[in-house]
């Protein structure tokens, strides 16, 4: 297999260093082909889904206590959001080749294999990474069939006209959500699950990033891709940093085009819903972004024009930093960081204590060190 040793006008400013991570397993036990759902816990079904319907989602499937969000593209279900005490996000499920790959993870981790519910179709197995996330990986699953989406504009760009006697009116209506793109994580015991990742399920690092002056230590935060060979694949499919403690950070929804997300974006603000940060275009994955809060607190995008990899290219790395995190955009938002203040900082400032008091994580007194400088860098 050949592979792109250079960053340079690619994705990172700079490659890998001799004993740097690989960001690749050696011989993974399989390699799953995409991210198939997350699954979440919110005790108002009702208000779920109607900002589901708002940011772009159709319902899938609905019951008293379970509702199934999809994208318009075929396929299974997006978001799968069960009634519970309080909003919590439950794991993701990762797509597996085939039936014979699920059996192959089972039987290398002693999980047993069970049946998905008639109303999805397929198999699963059970697993969960070391930092405690839940992790399913799943086949066979009923197909949903394709829905109408939204075409993407024809523009006219310099001298090549391509829109003659015509106009661009998008409405302002909800964007259409095509399908999930990423879930990002943090984690206190980043290294070992980011290891996991990759052994069990042969994902691959797109690029790496660490806390400036601490580059000898590794890295501090991973965008991981799936393996497809010469088919390319989602700059990221699953990204992971560390942190005090292991929670949700967001999750990503491709929309048809820059158009179908800002007035989609203007649908949402019309509706009352609070926009975290956006819209830019980032430089890791270089997406054209655009962040929102659902009325349960989970940050949740809106992306187009992502990049795709094939398994060629090698991790890049460059620094963790705020000002880093877009090409051009509004300044990041200190709800988007997770430092404006509110229960969610108050939590992360706790776990910041007990994580330093503890020696069962990888997150210490340099590693804090570094996290706070990122909001200001």
């Amino acid at each position: 297999m050949s592979t792109h040793h250079t960053h340079r006008d690619l994705h990172s400013e700079q490659g890998a260093r001799p004993g740097d991570h690989p960001g690749r397993a050696a011989n993974p036990v399989i390699k799953v082909e995409d991210l198939a759902w997350l699954e979440l816990e919110k005790p108002d079904l009702d208000r779920a889904e109607a900002f589901a319907h708002a940011f772009g989602f159709a319902t899938a499937a609905r019951s008293a206590d379970e509702l199934h969000l999809r994208g318009a593209f075929a396929g299974a279900p997006s978001v799968i959001i069960r009634r519970g005490a309080r909003s919590r996000y439950a794991g993701a499920a990762f797509r597996a080749a085939d039936d014979a790959d699920v059996l192959r993870l089972a039987d290398a981790t002693g999980a047993r294999v069970g049946r998905l519910p008639e109303s999805i179709g397929g198999i699963v197995v059970d697993l969960e990474a070391p930092d405690g996330a839940g992790v399913r990986v799943v086949s066979g699953m009923d197909e949903l069939p394709a829905l109408a989406t939204q075409a993407a504009h024809t523009f006219n760009a310099g001298g090549d006209v391509r829109r003659a006697n015509a106009t661009q009116r998008p409405p302002r209506a909800p964007a259409v959500i095509e399908r999930l793109g990423h879930v990002v994580l943090q984690s206190n015991r980043y290294l070992e699950s980011l290891d996991w990742y990759l052994q069990h399920l042969g994902l691959i690092v797109s690029d790496f990033q660490y806390f400036e002056g601490q580059r000898d230590r590794g890295p501090t935060m991973s965008f991981i891709r799936c393996d497809r060979g010469s088919q390319p694949a989602d700059h990221h499919t699953l990204a992971m940093a560390l942190g005090p403690r292991n929670r949700y950070v967001h999750s990503a929804y491709q929309v048809a085009d820059l158009d179908a997300l800002a007035a989609g974006g203007e649908h949402l603000r019309e509706k009352g819903y609070f926009r975290s940060w956006g819209i830019g275009r980032h430089i890791q994955g270089s997406q054209i972004f655009d962040y929102w809060r659902d009325p349960d607190g989970f940050l949740v995008e809106h992306f187009t024009d992502g990049d795709m990899f094939d398994n060629t290219l090698e991790p890049g790395w460059a620094p963790m930093t705020a000002s880093g995190l877009a090409q051009w955009g509004p300044p990041v938002s200190k709800d988007f960081l997770g430092v404006k203040p509110g229960r969610e900082s108050l939590l992360e400032l706790r776990s910041m204590v007990t994580a330093l008091r503890s020696d069962d994580n990888e997150f210490d007194l340099p590693r804090l060190r570094g996290l706070l400088k990122v909001a200001t860098s």
